[in-house]
């Protein structure tokens, strides 16, 4: 059975950073790309950055580009999403995903078959 749970998520401040953890189990975490979405409070999922099974690509969403790194290590079986510059509209729910396959092309969240419950980010002074 799969399972992603996500960590990392917290109280942070206008400009600060903050890292996220995304631990998996259930299934082989290198043959398959992930992602992670991101819920706003009163808004729908939101996809905001995707890595390669391998690890050689990455992609990110527009409203997010150069502030998120997205990365993987598949010896731990974990995807993380660095995120800096944080500015409050950045707050909600922030989860990953498993692809149906080894790459993905980003933008939707349709490529996914597996969600995690998420990890609450609060961005505020």
């Amino acid at each position: 059975q799969v399972h992603l749970v996500e960590s990392g998520g917290g109280l942070a401040q206008p400009g600060g950073s903050l890292i996220l953890s995304c631990s998996t189990s259930g299934f082989t975490f290198g043959r398959y790309a992930m992602s992670w979405a991101r819920q706003a409070p009163g808004k729908g999922l939101e996809w905001v950055a995707g890595i390669y099974a391998d690890g050689s690509h990455t992609i990110y969403a527009d409203s997010m580009r150069g502030r998120l790194t997205i990365s993987r290590d598949n010896a731990k079986n974990t995807v993380y999403l660095q995120m800096n510059m944080l500015k409050p509209e950045d707050t909600g729910l922030y989860r990953c995903a498993k692809a149906f396959g080894s790459r993905v092309v980003g933008g939707t969240l349709a490529e996914y078959e597996d969600w995690g419950q998420g990890t609450q980010v609060t961005v505020s002074s």
